[in-house]
């Protein structure tokens, strides 16, 4: 007598409209907190925890199932929202300077200055807003 195998706990990929879903998420948030951080002049880095929350909220519209693939896609989409909301307020901090809009002044700014710029206008206060949204990321995801 054969005892019948277990089910695979195989969960399903993340189909493509999520994943677009995510990304279209990423992009938006990204130019809000861009022009929050604009008009108050600020890094707001706050926000990083409303992007988070942003990001489980799109992965569960997306019907991505609950499990480890969830958060990492969670933690990920956080860390994406980050780098180009920083990216973003750079490009505007600069391009206020230069007389140019801040969508004038994106492309014109190189990874290694803008590397510069974010480490020199996140203080360690917002460093930890920026940690902080990582890990809900990844706890409210599951």
């Amino acid at each position: 007598m054969t005892l019948p195998s277990a089910p695979s706990e195989r969960r399903p990929a993340p189909s493509l409209f999520a994943i677009l879903l995510l990304v279209a998420g990423c992009l938006g948030f990204a130019a809000a907190w861009v022009l929050v951080a604009f008009a108050r002049d600020r890094q707001c880095s706050w926000m990083a925890l409303l992007a988070a929350l942003d990001a489980v909220f799109l992965l569960r519209l997306g019907r991505v199932p609950p499990g480890a693939a969830r958060s990492l896609l969670a933690v990920a989409a956080t860390a994406l929202t980050i780098v180009l909301a920083n990216w973003g307020i750079t490009a505007a901090q600069i391009g206020r300077a230069m007389g140019l809009l801040p969508w004038e002044s994106i492309g014109k700014l190189g990874p290694f200055y803008a590397w510069t710029l974010a480490n020199l206008a996140n203080p360690p206060a917002d460093l930890l807003w920026l940690a902080a949204s990582l890990v809900l990321a990844a706890i409210a995801s599951r």
